[in-house]
């Protein structure tokens, strides 16, 4: 029987799945994708190799900073045991000293973050709310600062001002407050009362009744707005330029009064999660309150100042009430407010759906299956957060039917990446290639590609050397960048280094420019030499390297140099990995009945391959042939070939034979179709 397999989108499924070809998916996934990654076009190729940036103290966590679209103008936020450094896609930036912070290694992973303009507010339940603001250097370039946040802050209260009241006296108690307000609009708390008990109430005032109030100046204000006591609330009657006011029987309007301090998150009570939604700050998860949220005043985040009565654009508080006391885990802004517990997750809004208000709010559970701690991804129309127990992940997306937010599992047919472990942080690559990168428990980096318009979702593995601690995704000039830390070994020691995802190979690129290998450097010579330098951070190692397009076996690295075999201009050196790709076993159901247990083995296949250069075949992962390329003078490249290659796999008869396909040297490898031949015996 000959079967094409042309579409791998599918990515790698558990082993128990290896009987299920009843599902539509079946034909588009493999029993193993390792180091490889699926197109969108159906086909799979080698994940790009990690280029080393900068060698690190200890471990570290990734945040990003990304302010725009111009990749100059974004970075990544180092954050180690008490310290914060910054990096952009070329390493540490120099001359910035690191920061120190309040965050201890067991801290860095529960940090929630959040970013508006050029400050980037972290939250930790066990530490104070605290911001990192970017500003511009005198020296040129950016100065970095992190400091705790002050809530409430503004100018200092006017002292009780004078209140005079012209005309005939009388014995009502005439009340002033005032605030002071500064230029960027922030209003301060309010004065102790004034009072005039010679005064007539407004009602009373005749022609030439007035009252007038004045009180000192404060520094940094620009104008002040005045109150007035009315029914037992101070409303607002006026403002004024100067430190005196004329109260010419205004009315005095009690729904604007004065403001008075709010802090939920005094003497310890941290939030955990921090958020925007609707130009509001959004903090939740204290430890007094872990299932009650908060949002600041609209358009002054750091506000949570109340009136008397509330206001529109007052501050939020609100306790989800699940029938348990339900911790939230993250929240983020998608249309509505999304917020996800240990038991659900809810969508918020105004009544009508309009905005949310104090006086204006609606929570409804979209669903019951909980999320962990992770915050969520959103891609397009779906947001994607990490079930309870850290290792589901499941999607959600508005739903026209439901009139809600639906969502499915995405990792039902890949248990076994999960199972005992949990996911503790991802980043998404958007650009090329819509990819989802995970940092698993043990340090396994999984990679997710995720395109739900196209129904294109699939996992694959991506061991390297070492273990990956910490990942994050930044714009970069062409495509998104990836940067990792990773712990290796070196010379016995573990090291710890900051790398980032080298650029997919281009079409147009010459094999010299391929880069597979991991925490490696590129040395670029007019002058073609036998030695390559710069290496010390691999001392001891044995390597990978290509050197103007060729593979060169047996280096290690010797007092920070390797020796090649002859010189070269364009030398690729790093750690090596191996990219694996195995299909599932071919079933069916035919005249016979099912093929399932039939003896199979592979006859004549045919790999159709898309600028791609050596590789290996074979029936087993331990059995393995060299694909045929030579290249076309003798001292030369290999250059990539495109087109069908014909093998013979081999192997005995196996009712679960399947074929390998594997590329161990620093070398392109694209997959656009695979045809098996399939000789089916006795079952």
């Amino acid at each position: 029987m000959r079967i094409a397999l042309q579409n791998f989108t599918g990515g790698e499924v558990a082993p128990t799945l290896s009987a299920r070809y009843d599902l539509a998916r079946y034909r588009n996934c493999v029993s193993c994708m390792e180091n490889m990654l699926p197109g969108l076009h159906g086909d799979v190729a080698r994940r790009p190799g990690t280029r080393y940036l900068a060698e690190l103290d200890g471990p570290a966590v990734l945040l990003p900073f990304s302010f725009s679209a111009d990749a100059g103008q974004n970075f990544a936020l180092i954050l180690s045991h008490k310290s914060l450094r910054v990096a952009d896609a070329n390493g540490l930036v120099p001359g910035l000293e690191p920061l120190a912070t309040p965050y201890a290694t067991a801290d860095l992973l529960e940090i929630s973050h959040a970013q508006v303009g050029d400050v980037v507010y972290l939250a930790h339940r066990r530490h104070p709310l605290h911001k990192l603001i970017r500003s511009d250097a005198p020296a040129g370039g950016y100065a970095w600062h992190l400091q705790p946040v002050a809530l409430n802050t503004s100018l200092a209260a006017p002292a009780a001002p004078t209140v005079s009241f012209q005309g005939t006296a009388g014995s009502y108690s005439l009340r002033y407050k005032v605030a002071a307000v500064d230029a960027n609009g922030r209003v301060s708390l309010p004065s102790p009362a004034g009072v005039v008990s010679t005064g007539r109430h407004p009602s009373d005032w005749v022609q030439g009744n007035s009252a007038t109030v004045s009180w000192q100046a404060v520094e940094g204000a620009v104008e002040y707005n005045i109150y007035r006591e009315e029914a037992g609330y101070f409303g607002f009657v006026g403002i004024s330029a100067s430190t005196s006011f004329s109260d010419q029987n205004y009315e005095a309007d009690i729904a604007d009064t004065p403001k008075e301090d709010w802090d939920p998150f005094a003497d310890g009570n941290n939030p955990g999660v921090v958020a925007f939604h609707q130009q509001r700050m959004v903090l939740a998860a204290t430890p007094a309150a872990p299932h009650t949220f908060y949002m600041s005043r609209t358009g002054d985040f750091e506000n949570f100042r109340k009136s008397r009565p509330l206001q529109d654009d007052d501050p939020v508080e609100y306790q989800i009430a699940s029938g348990s006391i339900d911790a939230i885990t993250w929240a983020a802004g998608f249309g509505d407010l999304l917020l996800g517990t240990s038991g659900g997750e809810y969508k918020a809004t105004g009544n009508d759906s309009g905005a949310i208000t104090p006086a204006s709010i609606a929570i409804t559970a979209q669903s019951h299956w909980g999320s962990a701690g992770l915050a969520p991804i959103i891609i397009g129309n779906s947001i994607l957060h990490v079930q309870r127990h850290g290792a589901r992940v499941r999607d959600l997306f508005y739903s026209l039917e439901k009139d809600g937010y639906a969502g499915n599992d995405l990792s039902i047919l890949a248990p076994h990446l999960f199972e005992g472990h949990s996911l503790k942080q991802w980043a998404y690559q958007q650009t090329p290639g819509s990819t989802i990168w995970i940092v698993r428990d043990d340090g396994l980096l999984l990679a997710f590609t995720y395109m739900k318009e196209h129904d294109i979702w699939g996992w694959s593995r991506h061991p390297t050397a070492g273990r990956v601690l910490s990942l994050t995704a930044l714009s970069g000039q062409d495509s998104d960048l990836l940067l990792l830390v990773t712990e290796r070994e070196v010379n016995g020691q573990p090291r710890y280094f900051l790398e980032r995802l080298a650029d997919h190979w281009q079409d147009a690129e010459d094999i010299s420019e391929a880069f597979f290998v991991d925490c490696g450097c590129s040395s670029r010579q007019p002058d073609p030499s036998a030695t390559v330098q710069g290496l010390a951070h691999l001392e001891g190692c044995p390597v990978a390297v290509l050197a103007d397009g060729s593979p060169v076996e047996g280096c290690v690295v010797t007092e920070g140099a390797i020796q090649l075999p002859w010189p070269a201009s364009r030398v690729h050196v790093g750690l090596p990995y191996v990219s694996a790709l195995s299909p599932l076993p071919l079933e069916f159901d035919g005249p016979g009945g099912s093929s399932l247990g039939c003896r199979r083995s592979h006859g004549r296949c045919i790999l159709r391959l898309h600028r791609s250069v050596g590789g290996k075949y074979g029936p087993s992962r331990q059995e393995l042939y060299d694909l045929p390329f030579l290249p076309a003078h003798w001292g030369e490249a290999v250059s990539p070939f495109t087109g069908d290659v014909e093998c013979l796999p081999g192997g005995a008869q196996e009712s679960s034979a399947t074929v390998w396909l594997v590329q161990d040297s620093p070398l392109p490898f694209r997959l656009s179709a695979l045809v098996l031949d399939v000789d089916f015996g006795e079952g």
